[in-house]
């Protein structure tokens, strides 16, 4: 997948190239909020969630399945935070197509631990809520 390759105002540009890619385009800097989407059906073929950009969970619930029921693919990403934020974000990806969630290791004062890749696979700890603990300094 190709992950908006120009920038938002190239819609154009954006349309024609996601009709002759052999690799399906998300929207990230495109697509915010639920309200988004619409105005990228037939410019992208998915969306990349992010909860620091939607307000969170209920509305990243909301954009994932506007997205399925308008036929197109659905990514959850994140930026550079925290294992806190990372692992909520994680409770998505059963639900997308393509997880892209490795904010947590970018940074060096993380001060929580969930949400882990093993193998190349999201991996969720067996602990109530998101799954989440604070790390003792």
């Amino acid at each position: 997948m190709v992950e908006q390759p120009m920038p938002k105002e190239r819609r154009t540009d954006m349309a024609w190239l996601t009709e002759h890619s052999p690799l399906p385009t998300f929207a990230d800097e495109a697509v915010q909020r639920l309200k988004d989407i619409k105005d990228t059906e037939g410019i992208y073929s998915g969306i990349n969630i992010k909860l620091m950009k939607c307000t969170g969970m209920r509305e990243a619930w909301k954009m994932a399945n506007y997205a399925r029921a308008r036929g197109m693919k659905v990514m959850v990403g994140c930026m550079t935070e925290t294992s806190c934020a990372v692992s909520a974000a994680a409770q998505l990806s059963p639900a997308v197509d393509f997880a892209d969630l490795d904010g947590n290791l970018l940074i060096a004062n993380d001060r929580f631990s969930g949400m882990q890749v093993v193998n190349g696979k999201i991996t969720l700890p067996d602990r109530p809520g998101i799954g989440i603990r604070k790390i003792e300094e």
